[in-house]
C-alpha cells in the first residue's frame, strides 16, 4: 500500500512538472516573460538594455497588453526596471546584491526545514521525501535545470506551509527576488560535478531522522552552494560589483522633461 501510494504521488509530482513547464504556452505574457527570462540569462540581452512593448510584439507575435503584462512579471521577478515614460530596462543588479540574497534565503529556507521536522505531520515528511527522491533520480538522469529547480522550489513550499504567514511571505518575498539571476546557468555548468545535490540526501536523512538542525544546515547549505556558483557566473560574465556605474545600452530611450520616477 505505502508503495502504491509512493507511485501514485510521483506520478502527481511529474505532473505538475509538467503543467508547470506548459503553463507559460498557455499564459501569453507568461510565455512571453520566460523567452525574455531566458535571453537575459543567456546574456543575449545585457544590462541596461531598453525593452520597448514595440520590440516585444515585434519578437514574440504578441499585443500590446500582453507585452506589457510580461514586462510587469519580469519586473516583479527583479530582472527589469520599469520608468515612467520611458519604458523598461534590464535591471544591472550587483554580484554583491545576488549574494545578500542568497544569503537571506539560505537563513530563511533553514528556517523552514527546521519548522518542517518540528512541525511536519508524518504524511508531509513523506511528501517531502519523495519529492527529494524525484528531484534527484531527475538530475542523474541528466534532467533540464529547471525541472529540477521546480521540484526542489516544490520541496521548500512544503517546508514552507510549516511556517507562521509572515515567515510564507518572507520566503515567498526573497524567492522570487533569487530565482531567475542565472541559477538555471549555475546549475547546468554544476551538472559534471556534485552540485547541491549531497546537500539534499543530507536533507532527507535529516527529515527521515527528525534531526532538525541537521535538516536546517542541510538546506542552508543547498543555498550556500548555489550562491557561490551563481556568483561565478555573474563574475564570469563580467556583471558589476557594488558601487560601479549601471551601463546604459547605446539604444538607451531619449531622456524626456519632466517626472522621470520609476513605477
Amino acid at each position: 500500500m505505502q508503495e502504491q501510494n509512493a507511485g501514485a504521488l510521483r506520478r502527481s509530482i511529474d505532473e505538475q512538472v509538467e503543467d508547470a513547464s506548459a503553463s507559460p504556452a498557455i499564459d501569453g505574457a507568461e510565455r512571453v516573460a520566460e523567452g525574455v527570462r531566458l535571453r537575459i540569462q543567456n546574456s543575449e540581452i545585457q544590462p541596461g538594455e531598453w525593452l520597448r512593448e514595440s520590440r516585444i510584439c515585434a519578437e514574440f507575435s504578441v499585443g500590446r497588453s500582453i507585452a506589457r503584462r510580461a514586462l510587469r512579471i519580469l519586473e516583479e521577478d527583479g530582472l527589469v526596471e520599469l520608468e515612467e515614460n520611458r519604458g523598461a530596462r534590464v535591471a544591472a543588479t550587483s554580484v554583491q546584491e545576488v549574494f545578500d540574497l542568497f544569503e537571506v534565503r539560505a537563513a530563511l529556507y533553514g528556517m523552514a526545514a527546521r519548522f518542517a521536522v518540528q512541525r511536519g505531520s508524518a504524511a508531509a515528511i513523506a511528501r517531502m521525501i519523495v519529492l527529494i527522491d524525484q528531484m534527484l533520480d531527475n538530475a542523474e538522469h541528466g534532467a533540464k535545470s529547471s525541472d529540477v529547480i521546480s521540484i526542489s522550489e516544490m520541496i521548500f513550499s512544503e517546508m514552507a506551509a510549516t511556517s507562521s504567514p509572515d515567515a510564507q511571505r518572507m520566503i515567498e518575498s526573497v524567492r522570487r527576488k533569487t530565482r531567475w539571476h542565472y541559477s538555471y546557468t549555475a546549475l547546468d555548468q554544476a551538472a559534471g560535478g556534485v552540485g547541491p545535490f549531497d546537500y539534499w540526501r543530507q536533507v532527507r536523512t535529516a527529515l527521515v531522522a527528525r534531526d532538525a538542525d541537521a535538516a536546517s544546515q542541510g538546506a542552508r547549505n543547498v543555498l550556500y552552494f548555489m550562491q557561490g556558483e551563481v556568483s561565478r557566473v555573474m563574475l564570469a560574465r563580467g556583471l558589476r560589483l557594488l558601487g560601479e556605474p549601471t551601463p546604459i545600452s547605446a539604444d538607451a530611450a531619449p531622456v524626456r522633461r519632466g517626472r522621470n520616477k520609476q513605477e
